[in-house]
């Protein structure tokens, strides 16, 4: 078993017969939060490294994909912009203007019962192991992460708002 491939079929293949290259290179993406260049994802994806790139190079051009073409060779990772529109896409179509709203008011309590119990107002500023024992480090961590979810959701839920006041747009049209 190679280190990209977490559950390889018997016969050692990542990809089912069906899956064409397009699709190989938009899976790999979707895993891919650092960048890597097109003959990383081509190695993973099962193709080859110009197939790659082309396929990557229409998903940039599709905001699907950043490229970072100032480095030589050009590198790629998954566009979480897009990714976080289409999950706030989502949320709009699924709940009312009024039940955004409602879950905005929810989420600014959870946030502001972070800041308040952890004197911040970011997460990423707290430190994870400043407890006195195992347990309770891991109880601080769970917090950390459930507080980066709730600053998250908050961008979404807004984001949502914005996309449901204006007919699935983020410009009014």
């Amino acid at each position: 078993m190679d280190r990209f491939d977490p559950a390889p079929t018997p016969d050692g293949r990542r990809w089912g017969g069906d899956t064409d290259t397009f699709g190989r290179v938009y899976d790999v993406l979707v895993g891919t939060t650092t960048l890597a260049s097109s003959a990383e994802i081509a190695d993973i994806a099962d193709c080859s490294p110009n197939a790659a790139k082309k396929h990557l190079d229409r998903l940039a051009e599709m905001g699907i994909a950043r490229a970072d073409t100032d480095s030589q060779p050009a590198r790629y990772a998954r566009n979480e912009a897009y990714f976080e529109w289409q999950e706030a896409s989502r949320i709009a179509r699924g709940l009312s203007t009024e039940e955004i709203l409602e879950r905005v008011d929810e989420l600014e309590a959870e946030r502001q019962a972070y800041e308040e119990r952890f004197d911040a107002d970011d997460p990423a500023t707290v430190p994870a192991f400043e407890a006195d024992d195992h347990e309770a480090v891991h109880e601080r961590m769970d917090a950390l992460t459930d507080w980066q979810r709730v600053v998250r959701d908050i961008r979404l839920y807004a984001l949502a708002h914005q996309i449901a006041r204006n007919d699935g747009h983020l410009i009014p049209a």
